[in-house]
């Protein structure tokens, strides 16, 4: 049995399999792309790669965990998923300073993010801890909310929210790490690696409540494990890569430090 809040050094698919059934409420899995010249990332096919992982994380998840599987726009194309989860949403992460620019092709500008819950409905989803700004100009909003439909009608739960609104399926509000990023670990991580704590922190916020597990399936220089512990969840993390561990748990280590000053 794993403990929690642990970073294991090991491969994801053998160390799954000592997970508990049922036993998991979140899994935010920022794996391969099948993109990159990156030796870990080359996958003969990243859509039956993702699929055996789906297959896999299943088991895991308690009724209504949920899963948060990222990607390029194809990544669960061509493949069969609905026996094992239920897709809620595809998560648009637009990147349009991207420094990349296609020649023969329009610039990928986003990445996907694919929502999955096991069963039907959600174990929770806590829409208050991530709203953002209104982006509607105020008085605008409220002539709308004064048509029939809003004010007696079915859409009376979108008037407005003085806490903001829901951030939607485009997430543009989130900036990719540059070299200059204070939380950037190593120039090796940039990008294919690591991922903004803001980014991380969203799914975790929505999609767990403290005291949940969250398993982390490629933990990286461990984003995803910092997160966890300063918003009181529990959490394991796999990573095949010794040295990422290390970076990992110096960061868990910093935070435990920066968490006990505020005390």
């Amino acid at each position: 049995m794993l403990q929690r809040n642990t970073i294991y050094c090991g491969d994801t698919f053998t160390l799954l399999k000592e997970v508990e059934d049922a036993s998991v409420d979140l899994i935010l899995c920022d794996g391969p792309y099948g993109v990159t010249t990156e030796s870990w990332d080359q996958i003969p096919s990243i859509q039956e790669f993702n699929l055996a992982l789906i297959e896999k994380f299943t088991p895991k998840l308690k009724d209504g965990g949920a899963l948060y599987l990222f990607g390029k726009p194809d990544c669960i194309d061509f493949i069969d998923y609905r026996e094992f989860l239920n897709l809620r949403s595809k998560i648009v992460w637009y990147q349009p300073s991207r420094l990349a620019q296609g020649r023969i092709n329009y610039t990928n500008n986003y990445d996907i993010i694919c929502y999955f819950i096991k069963g039907k409905k959600p174990k929770c989803y806590n829409l208050d801890a991530i709203r953002v700004p209104q982006l509607v100009e105020l008085e605008h909003r409220r002539r709308c909310e004064n048509v029939p439909s809003v004010t007696n009608g079915k859409f009376g739960k979108t008037q407005f929210n003085a806490k903001g609104k829901n951030p939607g399926d485009v997430w543009g509000d989130i900036k990719q790490l540059t070299y200059k990023s204070k939380e950037l670990v190593c120039r090796e991580a940039l990008n294919t690696i690591q991922k903004p704590e803001k980014l991380i922190e969203r799914i975790v916020l929505a999609s767990s409540s403290p005291g949940d597990l969250v398993l982390d399936p490629f933990a990286g220089v461990g984003t995803c494990p910092v997160v966890c512990k300063r918003h009181q969840r529990d959490f394991i993390g796999f990573e095949i890569e010794p040295n990422f561990v290390k970076m990992g748990n110096e960061r868990l280590h910093e935070c435990h430090n920066n968490l006990d000053s505020l005390v």
